[in-house]
């Protein structure tokens, strides 16, 4: 029998890990997470990470696997991620994937794009303007020169949008039009799902999250790292709105407030990024039996 991925994917508070726990317990198998941010060791409560408890339920790979000091990205992910299956089919049919970050997922089952050059001076030139203008600069700017880049991007990662800046000021063409290569195919097969709720509950889930980060210590954990504030995972929702809140500029209530919107505005552009794929099959997220029966139904199909 061919060895299988199931993906579970959606936005973030949605419920993925109790559901993807639930699902590889039925299955007899083991969780690669699709987190960018839930590798780092030192990022615990900003990333929602799974409870020791959780964690302990199923093994889990990429997670708790890097320290901040190191830098991972989508390419690097592919190949760990390739390992990470290779392993789990060695002992087991079936490979769990659950996670938010859409370009991991998509590097992991397709490939990564080839992108081009950046002459140095470009980059150069655009890194000097962000240190002069800031993350509302580079964010308006992208916003109007590629908006087909910006209502998908994860416009509070100033990293990912210099990339973007950078790729379209050196081509003259938007980062989105080098998202186009050949699929690789990969030796498995790949059952997509993909969670959500209505809005006002998503939300509700949202913002019980951040009271509950706020509660178990995220000031402490973002005070921790802020040797290491300029790194790709810290540049990101949960994080920039504290560092803030340190350097004086808000205080902790209206952080607390930003953290919520803006992970607010996240989740809508997860949910933008896995809808534009045609093989994602949607549940609402608290349909957990619907979502087994149906996987269970897919997988005798497969066999």
């Amino acid at each position: 029998m061919k060895h299988t991925v199931v993906v579970l994917a959606g936005p973030t508070a949605v419920g993925k890990t109790a559901l993807a726990i639930r699902m590889a317990q039925m299955l007899g198998t083991e969780i690669i997470s699709a987190d960018s941010r839930q590798c780092y060791r030192e990022l615990s409560i900003g990333t929602a990470k799974p409870s020791p408890e959780e964690l302990a339920a199923v093994p889990h790979y990429f997670i708790n696997s890097h320290s901040i000091t190191e830098e991972v990205n989508a390419a690097m992910y592919e190949q760990l991620a390739l390992q990470y299956a290779a392993d789990i089919f060695t002992r087991h049919p079936v490979a769990v994937v659950t996670g938010g970050t859409g370009l991991y997922i998509r590097a992991f089952l397709e490939g990564m794009d080839e992108m081009p050059a950046v002459p140095e001076e470009v980059r150069a030139a655009i890194r000097r303007q962000y240190a002069e203008n800031g993350l509302l600069w580079l964010q308006q700017t992208l916003q109007r020169r590629d908006p087909a880049f910006y209502a998908v991007a994860e416009i509070h990662n100033p990293q990912r949008l210099l990339r973007a800046l950078e790729v379209l000021e050196a081509t003259g063409r938007s980062i989105t039009a080098f998202r186009t290569a050949t699929r690789r195919q990969r030796d498995f097969n790949i059952i997509k799902i993909a969670l959500q709720l209505p809005k006002e509950l998503l939300h509700a889930n949202i913002h019980r999250r951040v009271d509950a980060m706020k509660e178990a210590g995220l000031v402490e954990e973002v005070t921790a790292v802020q040797a290491f504030r300029h790194h790709n995972a810290l540049q990101t929702v949960g994080y920039t709105e504290v560092f803030d809140y340190l350097d004086g500029r808000a205080s902790l209530p209206e952080t607390i407030a930003a953290i919520k919107t803006h992970t607010r505005q996240y989740a809508k552009r997860q949910l933008t990024w896995f809808r534009r794929d045609a093989e994602m099959q949607w549940f609402d997220a608290r349909e957990g039996e619907a979502v087994m029966e149906w996987l269970q139904q897919k997988l005798e199909e497969n066999r």
